[in-house]
């Protein structure tokens, strides 16, 4: 039996998967049931997927798709909902694809929690932007929830690389705009957990949540949650939603309101064993 309020929301959910592209800069190259977004300039490379109210895609379709992806550089990615277009899954391992599982989390009316004392939100120039945006590259590389050893240092050697100042300068013009929000928690100059909100009208996604590995299991993360949620909500946002790592960080989540609703699938290319 169908919960229609949650296929209003998936709904929703679809409708802003299709538009945050176009509005980040990307073109939409046009498949038949599927929808390749390739961003234009600088910015988040993304993916492909489903065409919105298309039809089922097949395993060709995919492959049409995948090589375009490779004649432009692109990554070869697709990101789909499980329930609304249960049909991908085998399609896109039948192309030889392999695909992740992630918990679809919704937030529910729920009280505010407090503000976390280590916690600030970010704008365009604050100057720990670029420290703030390289923290989850290095929490996402040791996924979980379980302390891990990178710290200050490794962070300190990761804003060295070139790349960080063109995302700072990306993500310093969406902040600017207000297309963006960002909050990080901070200790004695050190960003040790930080995430993002990108609106579109009323529906806003969290995103990249992470913090230093070393620095796990304090509260951070949903402190860092919370402000974005607050800061979403102040602009209007009426629906909020993220995609959780796992069951373990979906639990986290849970504790700031949110509860699942579906299941977010990325399917990639099998990692290659080393050499």
């Amino acid at each position: 039996m169908t919960n229609p309020m949650i296929d209003s929301t998936l709904s929703e959910l679809e409708q802003y998967y299709d538009t945050v592209p176009r509005v980040g800069g990307a073109r939409a190259e046009d498949f038949g049931p599927l929808t390749l977004f390739v961003q234009e300039g600088t910015g988040w490379p993304y993916y492909a997927r489903p065409a919105l109210g298309g039809s089922d895609a097949t395993a060709a379709d995919v492959e049409r798709v995948l090589a375009r992806q490779r004649e432009l550089g692109v990554p070869e990615a697709f990101e789909w909902v499980a329930e609304t277009s249960p049909a991908l899954r085998a399609a896109v391992e039948e192309a030889g694809l392999h695909v992740h599982a992630h918990p679809l989390m919704v937030l529910e009316a729920a009280e505010e929690l407090p503000p976390h004392p280590e916690v600030r939100l970010l704008d365009a120039e604050d100057p720990l932007l670029a420290a703030a945006l390289t923290v989850p590259a290095l929490a996402f590389a040791d996924p979980g929830t379980a302390l891990g050893e990178a710290g200050p240092a490794e962070l300190s050697a990761a804003l060295a690389d070139p790349s960080v100042e063109t995302r700072r300068a990306s993500v310093s013009a969406k902040l600017a705009a207000g297309t963006s929000g960002m909050a990080a928690a901070v200790r004695d100059g050190v960003v040790l957990c930080s995430g993002m909100f990108n609106p579109v009208g009323d529906v806003a996604e969290v995103v990249g949540v992470g913090t230093l590995p070393s620095a796990r299991r304090q509260g951070l993360a949903l402190g860092v949650t919370a402000a974005l949620v607050a800061q979403a909500r102040e602009r209007g946002a009426r629906t909020v939603f993220l995609s959780a790592g796992d069951d373990d960080v979906a639990r986290i989540y849970a504790r700031a309101g949110f509860r699942r609703v579906a299941t977010a699938l990325i399917a990639e290319p099998p990692a290659q064993p080393e050499a």
